[in-house]
């Protein structure tokens, strides 16, 4: 494995690559890299012939009172994680744009709601980074976690409605041994919030597990999570359509349960998918 941090350099070793046939594989990250970045290296490699992952602490998502600065970082552990899951390049730049960067890209509706309500300039840091990593990796297939849902169906709108060539796909959510989704920001969690935090998930799976058995009136699901959810802050639970995100009223096809929730200083989210009982199931 290679470690690149010239952004140019990059972008002529794709147009290459492509240039001679290759497919070009990327798993876009922040790095303090867990299993859950890993399950997309490993799901991204059989499908190319060259897999790149970034790291890079995008400052544009990150609103002025989040934690860019103190956002976990472990680049030799991250650069070791790579080369066992099969990265060939590890884009690893010091700084992403230009100093007269003056492009915005803003994916509408998708953002509004969600994590989008209390982050307003969050989407639109994430929309332009990754447009901005996909025309220098050039790549064929894109990998994003499902963790993340609201910001891959944000990302799949974008690649859509720009015309760009990627297929957008998206890795299963993994959880730790307890359960708790996997995310960077767990490296925070004293031992009696990760303790709690435990609610988030135990609450997501009781509505799943409502959903399955009959019950389908959104309003009924969401008072049944809200009495389970024991967080410091609780920043929203919805249940939404999966593929656009509008709001429901009660689950009649493939849907989805989101909440983030704030433990300490902690924001922590998470989702499952709800699906009603077909009717052959009775």
């Amino acid at each position: 494995m290679r470690i690149e941090t010239d952004p140019l350099a990059v972008q002529r070793e794709a147009l290459a690559r492509r240039a001679r046939g290759q497919r070009v594989g990327f798993v876009p990250t922040m790095g303090f890299l867990h299993d859950g970045h890993a399950s997309l290296f490993d799901q991204a490699r059989p499908d190319c012939d060259w897999l790149v992952a970034s790291i890079y602490v995008n400052p544009l998502q990150f609103g002025p009172t989040e934690d860019l600065a103190q956002y976990p970082r472990d680049p030799d552990g991250d650069a070791a994680r790579c080369a066992a899951h099969g990265v060939d390049l590890l884009f690893m730049p010091p700084l992403l744009y230009d100093a007269d960067h003056s492009t915005q890209v803003r994916v509408d509706g998708l953002t509004d709601g969600l994590c989008g309500r209390d982050r307003p300039t969050h989407f639109q840091g994430v929309t332009t980074v990754v447009a901005r990593l996909f025309g220098l990796v050039q790549p064929h297939i894109a990998v994003f976690g499902e963790k993340d849902y609201q910001q891959l169906a944000v990302i799949r709108r974008m690649v859509r409605d720009l015309a760009m060539p990627i297929d957008v796909r998206g890795g299963p959510l993994v959880r730790d041994h307890d359960g708790l989704a996997l995310s960077s920001r767990n490296a925070y969690l004293s031992p009696d919030l990760r303790r709690r935090a435990l609610s988030l998930h135990r609450a997501l799976f009781a509505m799943q597990a409502a959903c399955a058995s009959g019950e389908t009136d959104v309003s009924a699901l969401l008072a049944l999570g809200h009495g389970l959810i024991d967080s410091d802050g609780f920043d929203y639970l919805e249940i939404r359509d999966a593929t656009d995100l509008r709001p429901l009223t009660a689950v009649t096809g493939p849907a989805r349960a989101f909440t983030a929730a704030r433990y300490g200083r902690t924001r922590l989210i998470d989702n499952v998918s709800l699906a009603a009982p077909t009717a052959e199931a009775g």
